[in-house]
């Protein structure tokens, strides 16, 4: 497993990458490799609001639908529109694979550093 060390993590297994002011989301290697081909992704819109530890979309793979949880509460300003052509990026290079992009960060008190996220994941296996 991967585990980039500038990246912050949620316990639903999501990353979150700091750009300024800006939070960029995606999941992380371990959800990938839980999840298996990930054949399609329900995406969120462009204003939609976000509230840490709620749904904002899901992802279909061959073994099941699992929700995709915000780690931050914010308003999404881009989607990465290219996932719903190709799904399957999420596998390949899951931290390349940016989901949403939230600014007006409230919330992020509960994010992991690395160590600490691949000490939970090791729990979890």
């Amino acid at each position: 497993m991967n585990y980039p060390a500038e990246l912050k993590y949620s316990k639903s297994h999501e990353w979150v990458k700091m750009q300024g002011d800006v939070a960029v989301i995606g999941i992380s290697d371990f959800a990938q490799d839980a999840l298996g081909d990930v054949v399609f992704i329900n995406l969120p819109g462009v204003g939609d609001s976000v509230d840490m530890g709620a749904a904002f979309g899901d992802v279909e793979s061959v073994k099941a639908v699992s929700d995709l949880v915000s780690p931050v509460s914010g308003e999404i300003i881009e989607v990465n529109e290219a996932l719903a052509d190709a799904p399957e990026m999420l596998n390949s290079d899951p931290y390349g694979s940016w989901i949403i992009k939230v600014s007006g960060i409230t919330s992020t008190e509960d994010l992991l550093d690395a160590a600490a996220y691949e000490a939970f994941c090791a729990e979890e296996a």
